[in-house]
């Protein structure tokens, strides 16, 4: 074993003394630097990816709009001629606006989505139904369950829907369509649960006023999320539909997406701070040793040790300390990563509610780990606290042997 190495593991050893509770305390800091950084990019690596999932289940990959602006006619024979393009799942004329609901004197105004009831259970994902059928035949309409919950309506509830064209024509007056509760839904997403109504294609036309026709084409992919397939399938789209204007969901969302991640750099690069803080740590316990150490240093040099095996034993150290703490720290992260949602479960219980979905509009805390991020972190510290080992080691490699061992 080299001599450096075997010093570095000497001075290591627990001997119930002030240097080693130092050294214990400074191990903690890592440990808890590295979990803490790992567990947030992890969960705001999971918030990326429920919300991308959501969206990918509920709202269509690929919108068709007309570039004028005008309803399209002839619908049925575009989802057709969309629906031969390799990749596309399913093609469905839609209507989407914003009407106002009223339920005994509640009112509320929420998106109404037209869409087909024999093509809905293709283009959207509404498996988690909490009350009744995904039905859409006739005057009924599917809500979410906090829409539900505000509007305090159930399976069989009687709705009023306005017309919004109440607003803008002033010649013609448009009655409220009376709806039936059919369905009430819950997508795990505070948005989509409190802000949308599903209707029949029909009942939405009757509310705008026209007797055929859609805002929209809504296309789904069969790879949302690949992003080579997904590009060819929209490229496709343009070229058989040119007189459209095409929008991708990473377009839709793209603010969503875009915020989400300038939130989660941000975060890494505060949390951050906290493992520098704790890479100090042992800087300051190297500098206490090498304090406690002068005597011994003093005789290492007189018999004839270079600077360099001296300073390489307190590098060396330091960096042991630091492995340490982060092989620990990471072990902690996937510990607490593991058993976060009943610890969570467990605070609600006691009246501390850490994730409510009303603020972060989730049912439940996701996280997934990217190991590169893991390697990324485990690499940055364990640079950084060798870096930092070099001041006190370089301090102890420049004793004189005579003065140090004269002082001590």
């Amino acid at each position: 074993m080299p001599f450096p190495l075997f010093l570095a593991l000497k001075y290591l050893r627990p001997k119930r003394s002030f240097s080693s509770i130092v050294t214990l305390i400074s191990v903690l800091g890592v440990i808890l630097g590295v979990a803490i950084v790992i567990i947030v990019r992890a969960v705001m690596t999971g918030f990326g990816d429920m919300w991308e999932q959501k969206i990918l289940e509920f709202k269509p990959h690929i919108v068709l709009s007309p570039l004028g602006g005008t309803i399209i006619h002839g619908e049925e024979e575009v989802c057709r001629r969309l629906e031969q393009v390799d990749g596309v799942v399913a093609a469905t004329p839609g209507l989407e606006t914003r009407v106002m609901v009223e339920h005994r004197r509640s009112v509320v105004a929420p998106i109404l989505l037209g869409v087909d009831p024999k093509r809905i259970t293709k283009v959207m994902k509404l498996e988690q139904m909490l009350h009744g059928p995904l039905e859409l035949e006739g005057d009924s309409i599917v809500v979410g369950c906090d829409l539900a919950h505000t509007l305090r309506v159930g399976i069989g509830d009687e709705i009023f829907v306005y017309s919004p064209m109440n607003l803008v024509s002033k010649d013609e007056l448009y009655l409220p369509e009376r709806l039936r509760i059919t369905g009430i839904f819950d997508s795990g997403q505070r948005d989509f649960d409190s802000e949308f109504v599903i209707t029949s294609l029909d009942v939405a036309r009757d509310l705008m006023g026209i007797t055929s026709g859609a805002y929209s084409i809504h296309l789904k992919a069969d790879a949302p999320q690949n992003v080579k397939r997904f590009s060819k399938v929209v490229s496709d789209v343009r070229t058989l539909a040119p007189s459209f204007r095409v929008q991708t969901w990473q377009e839709v969302d793209s603010q969503l997406f875009n915020a989400l991640a300038v939130e989660k750099n941000m975060m890494v690069m505060l949390l951050m701070f906290i493992t520098i803080v704790a890479i100090f740590c042992v800087t300051n316990t190297l500098i206490v040793l090498t304090v406690q150490k002068t005597d011994e240093i003093g005789l290492l040099k007189a018999l004839g040790f270079s600077p360099h095996q001296v300073m390489m034993a307190f590098v060396l150290h330091g960096w042991i300390q630091c492995l340490i703490g982060t092989v620990l720290g990471i072990g902690v992260a996937f510990l607490v990563l593991n058993n976060l949602q009943n610890m969570v479960d467990g605070l609600a219980r006691l009246g501390v509610e850490v994730f409510p979905k009303s603020v972060y509009g989730l049912s439940e805390i996701p996280w997934r780990v990217i190991p590169k991020e893991v390697a990324d972190v485990a690499v940055s510290v364990i640079l950084f606290c060798t870096v930092a080992s070099f001041i006190p080691a370089w301090r102890a490699s420049r004793m004189d042997p005579v003065k140090a061992l004269h002082d001590s």
